[in-house]
């Protein structure tokens, strides 16, 4: 069964990353573009409104498959320290302190530094994967 299974390892590898990214960008999408609806529109050039761009144009970069591992290596970074300034100081618990998606966010992308974007990508099309 396994063998079957490994084949489509690298593939879905490809899918991981467009849905981690495309899930990602939603967050970009409601900060900038105020879609989906949100009370919470951060002020230009402040903190969350810079995390905003980094998700909307990271998150994009990553559903292509562009430029993976070096985009993938800052938007970790952004969920690291999205983490620590917004989230750990509510609670210690991320299910008490709304961080789990930062935490998961940050080793999926921390993941795909050392695994590359897989074969389904810009990176692979341009032999840089």
């Amino acid at each position: 069964m396994a063998k079957p299974l490994n084949a489509w390892a690298p593939r879905m590898l490809s899918v991981l990353r467009i849905m981690a990214a495309l899930l990602f960008m939603a967050h970009g999408t409601q900060k900038l573009l105020g879609f989906p609806a949100s009370d919470f529109s951060p002020a230009m050039f402040s903190l969350p409104w810079i995390a905003g761009v980094l998700e909307l144009f990271g998150g994009a970069a990553l559903v292509v498959g562009f430029m993976t591992r070096p985009v993938a290596f800052v938007l970790s970074g952004l969920m690291a320290a999205a983490y620590f300034m917004a989230h750990a100081p509510q609670s210690f618990f991320p299910t008490l302190n709304g961080g789990d998606a930062a935490i998961l966010f940050c080793f999926v992308f921390l993941y795909l530094v050392f695994a590359g974007p897989g074969p389904w990508s810009m990176d692979a099309a341009r032999g840089r994967a």
